[in-house]
Protein backbone atom coordinates (compact mmCIF):
# COMPACT_ATOMS: atom_id res chain seq x y z
CA UNK A 1 0.00 0.00 0.00
CA UNK A 2 1.19 3.61 -0.64
CA UNK A 3 2.68 3.82 3.23
CA UNK A 4 4.56 0.33 2.83
CA UNK A 5 7.16 2.43 1.63
CA UNK A 6 10.31 0.36 2.91
CA UNK A 7 13.67 0.23 2.91
CA UNK A 8 12.68 4.08 3.18
CA UNK A 9 11.71 5.28 6.92
CA UNK A 10 9.04 7.66 7.91
CA UNK A 11 9.74 9.85 10.56
CA UNK A 12 6.85 12.22 11.66
CA UNK A 13 7.94 13.08 15.48
CA UNK A 14 7.76 17.41 15.29
CA UNK A 15 10.68 19.36 14.98
CA UNK A 16 11.00 23.12 15.39
CA UNK A 17 13.62 24.15 12.41
CA UNK A 18 13.80 26.04 9.23
CA UNK A 19 14.96 24.38 5.93
CA UNK A 20 18.08 24.77 4.49
CA UNK A 21 18.94 25.17 0.59
CA UNK A 22 18.96 21.18 -0.06
CA UNK A 23 15.80 20.54 2.09
CA UNK A 24 12.39 19.26 -0.14
CA UNK A 25 9.66 21.61 -0.31
CA UNK A 26 6.40 20.50 -0.57
CA UNK A 27 4.52 23.02 -2.36
CA UNK A 28 0.51 22.79 -2.79
CA UNK A 29 -2.13 24.80 -4.72
CA UNK A 30 -5.83 24.14 -5.07
CA UNK A 31 -5.20 20.43 -4.49
CA UNK A 32 -2.25 20.24 -6.83
CA UNK A 33 1.34 19.72 -5.65
CA UNK A 34 4.40 21.44 -7.73
CA UNK A 35 6.64 18.71 -8.81
CA UNK A 36 8.54 17.75 -12.02
CA UNK A 37 8.54 14.73 -14.05
CA UNK A 38 11.46 12.84 -16.02
CA UNK A 39 11.09 9.28 -17.41
CA UNK A 40 8.43 8.23 -14.92
CA UNK A 41 10.01 9.79 -12.34
CA UNK A 42 8.84 12.63 -9.75
CA UNK A 43 11.10 15.38 -8.24
CA UNK A 44 10.04 17.87 -5.82
CA UNK A 45 11.68 21.48 -6.05
CA UNK A 46 14.35 21.75 -2.82
CA UNK A 47 14.45 25.04 -1.18
CA UNK A 48 16.74 26.46 -3.62
CA UNK A 49 14.54 25.92 -6.24
CA UNK A 50 12.34 28.32 -4.53
CA UNK A 51 14.59 30.52 -3.62
CA UNK A 52 14.41 31.94 -7.53
CA UNK A 53 10.81 32.85 -6.99
CA UNK A 54 10.62 33.27 -3.29
CA UNK A 55 13.56 34.47 -1.78
CA UNK A 56 12.03 34.29 2.13
CA UNK A 57 11.53 30.50 1.57
CA UNK A 58 14.27 29.46 4.16
CA UNK A 59 12.59 31.94 6.63
CA UNK A 60 9.05 30.74 6.05
CA UNK A 61 8.93 27.13 5.03
CA UNK A 62 7.55 25.05 8.33
CA UNK A 63 8.20 21.32 9.14
CA UNK A 64 6.66 18.73 8.02
CA UNK A 65 7.93 15.09 8.78
CA UNK A 66 11.26 13.46 7.32
CA UNK A 67 12.02 10.65 5.52
CA UNK A 68 15.04 8.70 5.66
CA UNK A 69 17.53 11.77 5.91
CA UNK A 70 15.35 13.98 3.27
CA UNK A 71 13.62 16.40 5.24
CA UNK A 72 10.42 17.88 4.00
CA UNK A 73 8.73 21.50 4.13
CA UNK A 74 5.86 23.29 2.80
CA UNK A 75 4.63 27.18 3.01
CA UNK A 76 2.65 28.57 4.70
CA UNK A 77 1.37 31.21 2.98
CA UNK A 78 -0.07 31.44 -0.57
CA UNK A 79 1.43 28.86 -2.79
CA UNK A 80 3.58 29.83 -5.89
CA UNK A 81 2.79 30.22 -9.68
CA UNK A 82 3.97 27.55 -11.64
CA UNK A 83 7.70 27.79 -12.86
CA UNK A 84 10.41 26.55 -15.15
CA UNK A 85 9.67 23.08 -15.09
CA UNK A 86 7.83 22.62 -12.15
CA UNK A 87 3.88 22.21 -12.96
CA UNK A 88 1.17 21.65 -10.38
CA UNK A 89 -0.18 17.84 -9.94
CA UNK A 90 -3.73 16.98 -9.30
CA UNK A 91 -3.88 15.42 -5.82
CA UNK A 92 -5.64 12.45 -7.21
CA UNK A 93 -2.84 11.59 -9.59
CA UNK A 94 -0.21 11.54 -7.02
CA UNK A 95 -1.04 7.79 -6.45
CA UNK A 96 0.09 7.52 -9.86
CA UNK A 97 3.28 8.40 -8.99
CA UNK A 98 6.79 6.86 -8.96
CA UNK A 99 8.47 5.94 -6.94
CA UNK A 100 6.04 5.36 -4.28
CA UNK A 101 7.78 6.49 -1.52
CA UNK A 102 7.27 9.98 -2.63
CA UNK A 103 3.91 9.50 -3.79
CA UNK A 104 3.59 8.57 0.12
CA UNK A 105 5.45 11.97 0.98
CA UNK A 106 3.18 14.02 -1.13
CA UNK A 107 0.57 13.07 -0.20
CA UNK A 108 1.03 12.89 3.69
CA UNK A 109 2.71 16.47 3.33
CA UNK A 110 -1.10 17.69 1.47
CA UNK A 111 -2.95 16.22 4.82
CA UNK A 112 -0.67 18.66 7.09
CA UNK A 113 -0.49 21.07 5.14
CA UNK A 114 -4.60 20.92 4.76
CA UNK A 115 -5.01 20.99 8.43
CA UNK A 116 -2.90 23.83 8.94
CA UNK A 117 -5.01 25.94 6.35
CA UNK A 118 -7.87 24.79 8.74
CA UNK A 119 -6.83 25.73 11.82
CA UNK A 120 -5.86 29.71 11.54
CA UNK A 121 -8.49 31.05 13.92
CA UNK A 122 -9.16 29.71 16.90
CA UNK A 123 -12.45 27.35 17.49
CA UNK A 124 -13.03 28.41 20.88
CA UNK A 125 -12.67 32.30 21.08
CA UNK A 126 -11.95 33.47 16.92
CA UNK A 127 -8.62 35.02 17.64
CA UNK A 128 -5.86 33.90 15.20
CA UNK A 129 -3.75 31.30 15.81
CA UNK A 130 -0.11 30.75 16.12
CA UNK A 131 1.94 27.68 15.81
CA UNK A 132 3.22 25.98 19.01
CA UNK A 133 6.72 25.78 19.28
CA UNK A 134 7.37 22.54 20.74
CA UNK A 135 4.51 20.09 19.40
CA UNK A 136 2.95 20.05 16.56
CA UNK A 137 -0.06 21.79 16.92
CA UNK A 138 -1.67 25.51 16.85
CA UNK A 139 -2.48 27.55 20.09
CA UNK A 140 -4.51 30.53 20.52
CA UNK A 141 -2.83 33.50 22.65
CA UNK A 142 -5.59 34.98 23.95
CA UNK A 143 -7.73 31.83 25.85
CA UNK A 144 -4.98 29.37 25.29
CA UNK A 145 -6.80 26.92 23.34
CA UNK A 146 -4.45 24.43 21.60
CA UNK A 147 -5.82 22.32 18.25
CA UNK A 148 -3.85 19.08 17.14
CA UNK A 149 -4.37 16.96 14.13
CA UNK A 150 -7.94 15.00 13.99
CA UNK A 151 -7.36 12.12 11.86
CA UNK A 152 -10.96 10.51 10.81
CA UNK A 153 -11.13 6.91 11.51
CA UNK A 154 -13.29 5.02 8.89
CA UNK A 155 -13.84 1.38 8.07
CA UNK A 156 -13.11 -0.62 5.07
CA UNK A 157 -15.69 -4.28 5.34
CA UNK A 158 -15.41 -6.81 3.22
CA UNK A 159 -18.82 -8.86 3.39
CA UNK A 160 -18.24 -12.57 2.62
CA UNK A 161 -21.07 -15.49 2.07
CA UNK A 162 -18.71 -18.53 1.54
CA UNK A 163 -17.15 -18.14 -1.44
CA UNK A 164 -18.55 -15.11 -2.42
CA UNK A 165 -17.43 -11.44 -2.14
CA UNK A 166 -19.52 -8.46 -1.87
CA UNK A 167 -18.39 -5.72 -4.34
CA UNK A 168 -19.87 -2.14 -4.60
CA UNK A 169 -19.66 0.91 -6.37
CA UNK A 170 -20.46 4.75 -5.85
CA UNK A 171 -23.03 6.26 -7.00
CA UNK A 172 -22.01 9.47 -9.38
CA UNK A 173 -23.39 11.88 -6.77
CA UNK A 174 -21.02 10.37 -3.94
CA UNK A 175 -17.84 10.12 -5.25
CA UNK A 176 -15.41 10.19 -8.86
CA UNK A 177 -13.90 7.27 -8.22
CA UNK A 178 -15.72 4.42 -10.63
CA UNK A 179 -13.99 1.50 -9.84
CA UNK A 180 -15.43 -1.40 -7.66
CA UNK A 181 -14.52 -1.24 -3.79
CA UNK A 182 -15.84 -2.23 -0.73
CA UNK A 183 -18.61 -1.08 1.68
CA UNK A 184 -17.07 1.79 3.82
CA UNK A 185 -17.92 4.57 6.18
CA UNK A 186 -16.74 7.07 9.13
CA UNK A 187 -16.82 6.13 12.51
CA UNK A 188 -19.00 8.56 14.42
CA UNK A 189 -18.98 9.54 17.90
CA UNK A 190 -19.81 7.19 20.73
CA UNK A 191 -19.21 4.10 18.38
CA UNK A 192 -16.76 1.18 18.29
CA UNK A 193 -14.91 0.20 15.19
CA UNK A 194 -17.65 -3.13 15.45
CA UNK A 195 -20.54 -1.14 15.84
CA UNK A 196 -19.45 1.10 12.98
CA UNK A 197 -19.38 -1.66 10.72
CA UNK A 198 -22.82 -3.17 11.62
CA UNK A 199 -24.14 0.22 10.62
CA UNK A 200 -22.44 1.08 7.59
CA UNK A 201 -23.29 -2.42 5.85
CA UNK A 202 -26.97 -2.06 7.09
CA UNK A 203 -27.50 1.72 5.61
CA UNK A 204 -25.50 0.91 2.22
CA UNK A 205 -26.63 -2.52 1.81
CA UNK A 206 -29.45 -3.58 3.86
CA UNK A 207 -27.32 -6.40 5.24
CA UNK A 208 -26.57 -8.31 8.93
CA UNK A 209 -22.96 -9.34 9.49
CA UNK A 210 -21.33 -11.32 12.08
CA UNK A 211 -17.86 -12.42 13.05
CA UNK A 212 -16.43 -9.55 12.47
CA UNK A 213 -12.71 -9.62 12.85
CA UNK A 214 -10.10 -6.75 12.04
CA UNK A 215 -7.88 -7.30 8.91
CA UNK A 216 -5.20 -4.34 9.20
CA UNK A 217 -4.90 -0.25 9.05
CA UNK A 218 -3.79 2.01 6.76
CA UNK A 219 -3.40 5.86 7.13
CA UNK A 220 -5.65 7.36 3.56
CA UNK A 221 -3.93 11.08 3.98
CA UNK A 222 -6.12 11.56 0.27
CA UNK A 223 -8.99 12.32 2.61
CA UNK A 224 -7.42 12.47 5.92
CA UNK A 225 -8.82 9.33 6.96
CA UNK A 226 -7.34 6.61 8.90
CA UNK A 227 -8.29 3.36 7.07
CA UNK A 228 -9.35 0.52 9.61
CA UNK A 229 -10.16 -2.82 7.39
CA UNK A 230 -12.79 -5.77 8.85
CA UNK A 231 -13.56 -8.99 7.39
CA UNK A 232 -17.18 -10.20 8.27
CA UNK A 233 -19.99 -12.98 7.10
CA UNK A 234 -23.23 -12.00 5.98
CA UNK A 235 -25.86 -13.15 8.93
CA UNK A 236 -29.22 -13.86 7.54
CA UNK A 237 -30.71 -13.30 4.19
CA UNK A 238 -28.33 -12.17 1.43
CA UNK A 239 -30.95 -9.97 -0.44
CA UNK A 240 -29.12 -6.27 -1.09
CA UNK A 241 -31.37 -3.64 -0.03
CA UNK A 242 -28.84 -0.49 -1.97
CA UNK A 243 -28.73 3.11 -1.00
CA UNK A 244 -28.41 4.68 -4.04
CA UNK A 245 -27.75 8.13 -2.67
CA UNK A 246 -24.03 6.62 -1.60
CA UNK A 247 -23.72 3.12 -3.99
CA UNK A 248 -24.84 2.80 -7.61
CA UNK A 249 -24.04 -1.24 -7.78
CA UNK A 250 -23.62 -3.97 -5.19
CA UNK A 251 -22.67 -7.15 -6.54
CA UNK A 252 -21.73 -10.47 -4.90
CA UNK A 253 -18.25 -11.93 -6.75
CA UNK A 254 -17.09 -15.73 -6.52
CA UNK A 255 -13.13 -15.72 -6.52
CA UNK A 256 -12.51 -16.87 -10.06
CA UNK A 257 -14.74 -14.35 -11.44
CA UNK A 258 -13.19 -10.94 -9.38
CA UNK A 259 -13.81 -7.99 -11.73
CA UNK A 260 -10.08 -6.34 -12.60
CA UNK A 261 -11.76 -3.09 -12.35
CA UNK A 262 -11.45 -2.42 -8.93
CA UNK A 263 -9.20 -0.47 -6.56
CA UNK A 264 -5.73 -1.29 -6.80
CA UNK A 265 -3.89 -3.92 -4.31
CA UNK A 266 -0.35 -1.74 -4.51
CA UNK A 267 -1.88 1.67 -3.27
CA UNK A 268 -5.45 1.36 -0.86
CA UNK A 269 -6.45 -1.61 1.57
CA UNK A 270 -9.43 -1.40 -0.10
CA UNK A 271 -7.36 -3.21 -3.24
CA UNK A 272 -5.37 -5.47 -1.02
CA UNK A 273 -8.09 -6.83 0.56
CA UNK A 274 -10.06 -7.85 -2.48
CA UNK A 275 -6.54 -9.34 -3.96
CA UNK A 276 -6.63 -11.20 -0.35
CA UNK A 277 -10.00 -12.49 -1.14
CA UNK A 278 -9.34 -13.40 -4.52
CA UNK A 279 -6.19 -15.45 -3.73
CA UNK A 280 -7.73 -17.28 -0.71
CA UNK A 281 -6.33 -15.62 2.38
CA UNK A 282 -9.48 -15.09 3.86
Amino acid sequence: MIQDIAPHKYHVAYENVKPQPLDTMLIYKEGGILCREEEGQAYYPLAEDIEQVYPDVLKAGRYLFTIDEIRYFDLPQEALKPFGSWQYLPKDKIRQMRPMWKAFAGITGFQLHNWYGENKFCGNCGNKMIEHQKERAMTCPSCGHISYPQICPSVIVAITDGEKLLMTKYADSHSSFRRYALVAGYNEIGESLEDTVRREVMEEVGLRVKNIRYYKSQPWSFSGALLVGFICEVDGSRDIVLDREELSVAEWFKRDEMPKERSNAEISLTGEMMQAFEDGIF
